[in-house]
Formats: structure tokens, C-alpha cells, sequence
């Protein structure tokens, strides 16, 4: 009872705040006032494959002089998207410049305080400048000025860092070089550099229509101990997956940051990419489509590609929806390991939820009886709100970035950002890749007798698929405050899920258009890659953490399909109290040093395998650091259909939702071939069940049959 009064309490309260609330989006002074038409651009027209196709030759005089603005239309990922929010000011670099009248863009004033509208910004440029980090003995890290730095004296033992910060292809980039104090002022002094160059990689979620930003100060301290050894470290927030997931565009934006580094500095020995999560996933994809950009690749926290990890993320919310409030049988998914069963990501009982308070509220609205949470599992730990966010072209931000007359002129989603490459169906809208249309839920827990059958036919009944995006909706939220969570009251996305008819949800195809482009455009890691990569990663499954271990796996089994090898390939696990990034550096650097004293003659193959040091193999470390075991077979399992190996009994690997569906490990099937379901049983799909007295009822579900993985991937070129 005591829980109902705080729950209702809560509605009350958020209640009297949105009437508070109301008109003060008027009051935001940085938004978007109206939507530029693009600029016509080239889009790179792809045959095959993207890692086929030659990039153009560049356009831009590089460099960019201090004083200078940098391109603002990218040299071959298409035409700029609007409505785009300017955030230079985020990022420390003072307005950006104006470059119309039109009320096009975020209003720039004659001071960063002031009130005199000047002009506007579509395009959020600003002009290059250096700014200077001077770091203690103790790693205190100051921002320094040019005029204070001749004024102050500079200890021996201290670092001092040269940042060059402006915009290309409409994004801020840095270059960070350790510098001598008699370079201080000059663009492209480096008497301190060791030749080696970092590609800084960002992750997060994101859909485009941003500009991003670079904490500069934080670059810096990331990458302090290789600024120490001398390397120079260059970045962009084109590539932090934050600001959106086109990795055309990335790529393009990385190709121009390096040219503007290499016209100022000369050829590095190499270039090694950093980063995790998303920042992981670009260096594969980057590696993967493109040469001249990465020599060598350091993805933490890594995933394959964000659009294969759709497939199975966008399930999440359809499944907790099911469990939640569909399901004939509520109290049997209370077992968070059942639940487990049916998604494959890790699930703990009793394991408490951060916003776990949103359930109780949204069954009050929906008219039943709150129940506070029993457990807690990877779907919403990590991916809670993914749907709203990625897929949901009528959400968008819950930041007002943008004028309430722009905001219900855009559709907001990660298929609308990636438009140009995907297309857009009939109604004007993005075309989505995701697809469940045949998919048998829990079918490896039907046939470990984890479930009971009545159970898997309730579940692929009522579970459905995410509507068409010309049907959906925003999530319908009261707003308690800019420091408060909202109160969500449409949990699940559930008002954007396919309604029951009698007691049955339809299921949703995807855009085989969509589908393929993804792999042509390189999107998708396919594993086509040779470049020398340590994969490495943290152990967070107890964690509950979307950063989940099987990924690097997923890659490992991509590159091994497509190149038949993974000499090139390690992977990385380690408990999470040691931080093995260091040690992957120095091992990197052996690698890719040892590729330059070999005859250039060898196949490019053969030199990375010859130069693979020998510490460099697959490897778990436990939490003092020490090599728990290492070499072939230590990560064995079910991925790979063996034993598991030492590592993977110390380090337990979980699935996701469509292996246990019966798809492959590979995680790249966007849309299934189907067989008649009379036919799956006639083969033996459904094991030891006898699913005749069931028939009629599983030909309704599925009237176009169930997938049949052997047969591949429906949405991959067949010339893939």
C-alpha cells in the first residue's frame, strides 16, 4: 500500500510541474529556427561493395590555416543534413560564424552574452585556432593561453600540449601534439613527436542532426600517457557514434581530419584507432571499407556494426512488452532466468532496476496493479528506450535542441539520418532494416524443454513487431524537471507496437532495399578485413551491461567466413578492476613496427602475421592484471560450437534474442528465407514436440512461414 501512495504521489507531482512547464520551449536560446534545403553533393556510388569503390580525389586545399574554416559539405557521403544544431559553443570555441539571414540555423549574437542577433548558422562552422594543456608531474592538466604561457616558466618535467581545434565536414576536430615551449604559436611545429599518430574514437547513441562536441580538456587526459611517449592524437565528434551512426560520413570525416594532418606534419609510421562501444564498431567498419584511414585497431567494448545489433536490440522492448503485459501467464516471467531463456542477454532475479519505479506507474495507467520489478536484465539495463531513440521517427530529443516548429517537420530517427543511402518508403519516411517476419522466439528453449510449448505459441502470438514508421507515435511523457527523469508512460514503446487482433500481433518486414544498401554502403561488417587488430574488453555480463561479451565473437566469426583466418584478429577479456588499454598500445606498436622492417614485397597478409608478436593472442587477465590463460581455444564455446575453453569458464558468454530464435551466432541475418511450417515440422525444427494438434494455430501465426537460417540472409547482394 505504502508503494501505491509514493507511486501516485508521484503522478500528482509531475502532473503540477508540466502545467508549470508549459511555453518555456520559447524560452531556449540556442534552437534550430527553420529547416535549409541541402545542397546538392556527392553521394559515392557504390557497385558492389563500398570497399571496392575508389574514393574520389580531394577537393579541399589543405590545410586549413589558423584563421581558416574547414569544408562544411563532406567530399563524398551525400548532402548535408538540416535541420543541424551547432554545439561549438559546447565545445569551448565561442559562437559559429554566421553564413545567412534567413533564420536558417541557430542565431549567433554580437557576443557570446549578448543580445544583438547578428545572423544565423546552418552550418555551424568556425574558424581553426590553437589553444594549449600544460601537465604537472602529477598529471594536473591546465588550460593555458599563448600570451600566459611566455609569461609563466615551464618546468622540465612537464608536458606541454598544442590542440588545433575547427570544423571539418561541419564537425569539430582536434589535433593534440606534445610540443616544446618554442613551438608555442606554431601550427605545425612537432620537434616532439614520435611519428605515431591516434585516431580517437567516441561511442554512444546517436541520429544525426548534431554537431557534437569535443571536450578538449578530456582528450587530453584520455590519451595522456601515449602524449607523454610522443604521439600526436587527432579526433573529431563526426566520429562519436553519439552524434549518429552514417559511417559514410564518419569515414569521410576521418579521411579529411588525417589530410589535414598529414599536410601539416608529413606520413606517419602509422595510425592506430581507439575507442569503445560505437567507437569500436567504426574502427571495424572504417577498417573494413576503406584504406589510407587506419594502419592498426584498438575497438574497446566493441560491436560488429550498429545496424546487425538492431536486429536483436529492437526486440528488447517487444519482449519486456510481452512479458509485462501481454503474456497469458505473467507470473511465469517473473523468474528472470526464464526470461533469459527467450532473450539470451544476461538476466539476474532480484537484481534491482535504476528506474525500475516506471513499472508500478505505468500499470497504474494502464488500470492494473502495481508491482515493483523482481530482477533486472541486459534488454533493459542497456537497451531501455533504444526503440524511442534509434527507431521512433516521432520522439527524437528529449533536449529541446531544436524550435517546436521544426520538431514535427522531421522524422527523427536513425533511418532518417541515413536516408540518402537507404532511401525512403511511400510516405516519406526513412526505410528501416529491421524485420522479425518468421522469427520463432524461444524456439532453443521450446527444445531444451526450457518452455512449455503453449508458452511458445502464446509468446510468437502476442509478441508482434514495431508498426510502420508512418504509424508511430511519441512516447507519451510528463516532465518532472530538466534534473529529473520524465515519467514514461507508454514503457516498452508499447503504443508503437503492433495492437493484438483477437490474440494475435502481426509481425513487420523490413525494406530489402534498406537491407541491401546497408551492406553495400558498409554498414555491416562483413568481416572483410586484413589490418592488425587487438579487440579488448572488460567483463561486465554481472554487470548487466549492453556491452556484452559475445560481440567480440560475433566479429571474430564474421572475419573468419569472409578471410578464412583470424591471424589478424585478438581478443582481449579482462576483470574490470585492471585496464589493459596500456599494454594493448605497446603490443600494437611491437605490431605494427615490426610490419615496417618487413620486405614490402610480402603479401600484406603474410607481413601481418610474421610481425604478430607473440603476446599478442587471444588472452584473459584477471583483476591484478596477471594472464589467467592464453592461446588458441581459450575463448571456445558456443559460438564456436566446442568445449568452452579456460577463459570462457572463468568469463560465461550469454546470446541475444534471435540466436535463440535458431539464428547464427554471425548475427547478420536481416531478414530470414522462410520454409511452410508444416514443412519446418516434416524437418524436424520443432525436435521431440509433437506440434500437430498445434498446426493450424502455428500456420496463423506465421502465414508466411518460419525462418529457415541454413538458407542465409534474404537482405545481403547476392553478389556479398
Amino acid at each position: 500500500m505504502k508503494r501505491i501512495i509514493i507511486v501516485l504521489a508521484c503522478l500528482l507531482a509531475a502532473i503540477i510541474v508540466v502545467g508549470q512547464m508549459s511555453g518555456q520551449d520559447n524560452l531556449i536560446a540556442r534552437q534550430v529556427k527553420a529547416i535549409a534545403t541541402p545542397e546538392k553533393s556527392y553521394l559515392l556510388d557504390v557497385k558492389h561493395h563500398i570497399s571496392e569503390t575508389p574514393r574520389p580525389a580531394e577537393t579541399y586545399p589543405f590545410p586549413i590555416k589558423i584563421g581558416e574554416v574547414g569544408p562544411v559539405t563532406s567530399l563524398y557521403s551525400g548532402p548535408n543534413q538540416y535541420p543541424f544544431f551547432c554545439m561549438t559553443l559546447d565545445s569551448g570555441m565561442g559562437q559559429p560564424l554566421v553564413d545567412n539571414q534567413e533564420g536558417l540555423g541557430v542565431p549567433v549574437y554580437d557576443s557570446q552574452d549578448g543580445t544583438k542577433l547578428v545572423g544565423y548558422s546552418k552550418d555551424c562552422a568556425a574558424k581553426t585556432q590553437l589553444l594549449y594543456f600544460l601537465v604537472d608531474a602529477d598529471n594536473d592538466i591546465q588550460p593555458m593561453t599563448e600570451e600566459e604561457l611566455k609569461q609563466a616558466p615551464i618546468a622540465d618535467d612537464a608536458l606541454l600540449v598544442r590542440v588545433e581545434q575547427g570544423t571539418i565536414n561541419r564537425y569539430v576536430y582536434a589535433i593534440a601534439m606534445p610540443i616544446s615551449p618554442e613551438e608555442i604559436g606554431v601550427q605545425n611545429g612537432a620537434s616532439l613527436w614520435n611519428n605515431r599518430l591516434i585516431y580517437h574514437f567516441e561511442g554512444g547513441s546517436g541520429i544525426g542532426f548534431r554537431q557534437g562536441r569535443i571536450k578538449f580538456h578530456r582528450l587530453v587526459n584520455k590519451e595522456l600517457e601515449q602524449l607523454r611517449k610522443g604521439y600526436a592524437v587527432v579526433s573529431s565528434s563526426g566520429n562519436k557514434t553519439s552524434y549518429g551512426y552514417n559511417m559514410l560520413l564518419a569515414e569521410d570525416t576521418a579521411r579529411r581530419v588525417k589530410t589535414q594532418f598529414v599536410t601539416l606534419f608529413g606520413e606517419p609510421l602509422y595510425t592506430v584507432g581507439i575507442g569503445g562501444s560505437g567507437g569500436g564498431l567504426a574502427q571495424y567498419l572504417i577498417g573494413q571499407n576503406s584504406q589510407g584511414i587506419l594502419d592498426g585497431l584498438i575497438p574497446l567494448y566493441s560491436y560488429p556494426d550498429m545496424v546487425s545489433v538492431s536486429i536483436y536490440a529492437l526486440d528488447c522492448d517487444l519482449l519486456n512488452n510481452y512479458f509485462t503485459f501481454r503474456s497469458y501467464n505473467k507470473d511465469h516471467w517473473q523468474d528472470w532466468h526464464q526470461r533469459q531463456n527467450i532473450e539470451g542477454l544476461r538476466a539476474i532475479s532480484g537484481a534491482e532496476q535504476k528506474y525500475g519505479w516506471l513499472l508500478p506507474v505505468n500499470q497504474l495507467a494502464r488500470g492494473e496493479l502495481p508491482e515493483f520489478p523482481k530482477g533486472n536484465n541486459e534488454c533493459i539495463n542497456g537497451y531501455l528506450g533504444l526503440s524511442s531513440y534509434i527507431h521512433n521517427p516521432r520522439q527524437g530529443f528529449i533536449k529541446p535542441f531544436f524550435h517546436h516548429s521544426v520538431v514535427g517537420k522531421v522524422n527523427w530517427s536513425y533511418w532518417q539520418d541515413m536516408v540518402n543511402v537507404y532511401g525512403q518508403d511511400e510516405h516519406g519516411f526513412g526505410q528501416t532494416t529491421w524485420d522479425n517476419v518468421g522469427v520463432q522466439y524461444g524456439l532453443q528453449a521450446l527444445l531444451s524443454h526450457q518452455i512449455s510449448l503453449d508458452d511458445f505459441i502464446d509468446l510468437n502470438k502476442r509478441i508482434g513487431a514495431w508498426k510502420a514508421p508512418s504509424q508511430m507515435e511519441p512516447e507519451r511523457m510528463l516532465s518532472l524537471g530538466s534534473s529529473i527523469p520524465p515519467l514514461w508512460l507508454s514503457i516498452w514503446g508499447n503504443q508503437n507496437i503492433t495492437k493484438l487482433d483477437g490474440a494475435l500481433a502481426k509481425r513487420q518486414a523490413g525494406s530489402l532495399v534498406a537491407m541491401n544498401k546497408a551492406y553495400e554502403y558498409g554498414q555491416v561488417f562483413i568481416g572483410r578485413i586484413n589490418l592488425p587488430i587487438l579487440d579488448v574488453r572488460h567483463y561486465l555480463e554481472d554487470e548487466l551491461n549492453m556491452h556484452h561479451t559475445s560481440a567480440s565473437f560475433v566479429s571474430r566469426l564474421r572475419i573468419l567466413n569472409d578471410q578464412k583466418t583470424y591471424r589478424n584478429h585478438v581478443i582481449w577479456i579482462a576483470d574490470k578492476h585492471y585496464n589493459p588499454t596500456e599494454k594493448a598500445y605497446e603490443v600494437m606498436d611491437q605490431w605494427l613496427t615490426n610490419m615496417h622492417k618487413l620486405p614490402e614485397n610480402l603479401p600484406y597478409e603474410d607481413r601481418v602475421s610474421i610481425a604478430r608478436p607473440n603476446v599478442a593472442q587471444d588472452t584473459c587477465f584477471d583483476q591484478e592484471g596477471n594472464i589467467m590463460a592464453a592461446g588458441n581455444g581459450v575463448f571456445d564455446g558456443e559460438w564456436n560450437q566446442k568445449e568452452k575453453g579456460s577463459c570462457t569458464q572463468h568469463y560465461p558468454m550469454y546470446s541475444n534474442s534471435r540466436i535463440k530464435a535458431g539464428a547464427p551466432w554471425e548475427g547478420s541475418i536481416f531478414k530470414c528465407y522462410t520454409i511452410p511450417v508444416d514443412v519446418a515440422a516434416a524437418q524436424g525444427m520443432y525436435g521431440d514436440w509433437d506440434v500437430s494438434a498445434k498446426m493450424d494455430e502455428l500456420q496463423q501465426i506465421f502465414p508466411d512461414g518460419v525462418c529457415d537460417y541454413r538458407l542465409g540472409d534474404m537482405g545481403r547482394p547476392k553478389a556479398l
